[in-house]
């Protein structure tokens, strides 16, 4: 059977009753389809990454299309070999990309977009600043090419940098535009609007995000170097939009490449560079046994069925 993934969302106003009615609808269709992932809801729209077959995806996005206030939701669809989440979750929040200021409103204030085919020609453009607005894990797998890392562990640490760092930066090299991107837009959405509220100029973002950077933009063309972190079992995609050679340490959740696992400090389940050497004797001795379980229920032929360990960053970012 085909298996779908599907990454979207929308900015639009939602009250907690439509809120609370429309998370009862997805999670009905989703176990009934057999749909898993993740769906954040909150005042200002909705955001999610669900997996499953064809016809059930397309079910559970039916539900919020059929909203008219969701017909311009931004969406990718992409096919997929494995399911990429263990579960379905509607989760009720206060934004659906935590940045921190509720009150940050991207329908009122949003940057330039830019399609995924013109990207290129301004990020080429010597009076262009490049801006990864991921965090410093999701950029150690891969960017673009002399994009600059504001070095965070979260979103909410973004307005910091752009006092500290940005700021002085636009002021001494006078640059003609801000080029903005992210995993599959969202951020960039807030970035864009949180700039613009500062007196920003010149904002611009990466339409779709890198996602449809990496399917509409051929190999040979690309200015993307090395893999997309994403935020599911897949942990990172390849130019192809393929599971790529990243997987996630389950101790401290995250991205390991191969030389990461060949590294003496790696123990499957257990620690990896990132991590070894910290927390306690019970955690090291509950993540082995964990993970002697998961090779149990592998050698049996059967899902392990336990806690699911998400990357370190609210689930469904884009």
């Amino acid at each position: 059977m085909s298996l779908r993934v599907a990454a979207f969302y929308r900015f639009t106003p939602l009250a907690e009753a439509e809120r609370l009615a429309l998370r009862q609808q997805l999670l009905a269709v989703g176990h009934a389809e057999g749909v898993k992932g993740t769906v954040l809801l909150a005042p200002e729209g909705v955001n999610g990454t669900v997996s499953g077959p064809e016809p059930g995806v397309e079910a559970l996005l039916a539900v919020l299309l059929a909203d008219p206030r969701f017909a311009d939701l931004s969406l990718k669809r992409h096919s997929a070999a494995h399911q990429a989440f263990h579960r379905l979750k509607v989760r009720l929040k206060r934004e659906i990309v935590t940045i921190g200021l509720p009150e940050l409103t991207p329908t009122a204030a949003a940057g330039t977009y830019v399609p995924a085919l013109a990207w290129n020609t301004l990020i080429e453009q010597p009076d262009t600043l490049l801006i990864d607005t991921r965090n410093s894990y999701e950029v150690a797998v891969g960017s673009f090419a002399g994009a600059l890392d504001p070095g965070t562990e979260s979103f909410r640490d973004f307005p910091d940098w752009v006092e500290r760092q940005l700021r002085p930066l636009v002021e001494a090299r006078r640059p003609k535009a801000l080029a903005l991107f992210c995993t599959g837009g969202i951020r960039c959405e807030k970035a864009a609007a949180y700039l613009l509220q500062q007196g920003f100029g010149g904002v611009q973002q990466l339409e779709g995000g890198i996602l449809r950077y990496l399917e509409e933009v051929e190999p040979q063309q690309s200015r993307w170097q090395g893999e997309c972190f994403v935020f599911d079992q897949r942990v990172a995609v390849n130019h192809q939009l393929q599971p790529g050679e990243y997987s996630l340490c389950h101790a401290c959740r995250m991205p390991l490449s191969v030389a990461d696992r060949g590294l003496p400090s790696f123990q499957q389940g257990v620690s990896c560079r990132h991590c070894a050497g910290r927390g306690e004797a019970s955690d090291r001795a509950r993540f082995s046994e964990r993970q002697r379980q998961i090779d149990l229920a592998r050698r049996r032929g059967e899902a392990h069925i336990g806690r699911v360990f998400p990357p370190p960053a609210a689930a469904a970012d884009g």
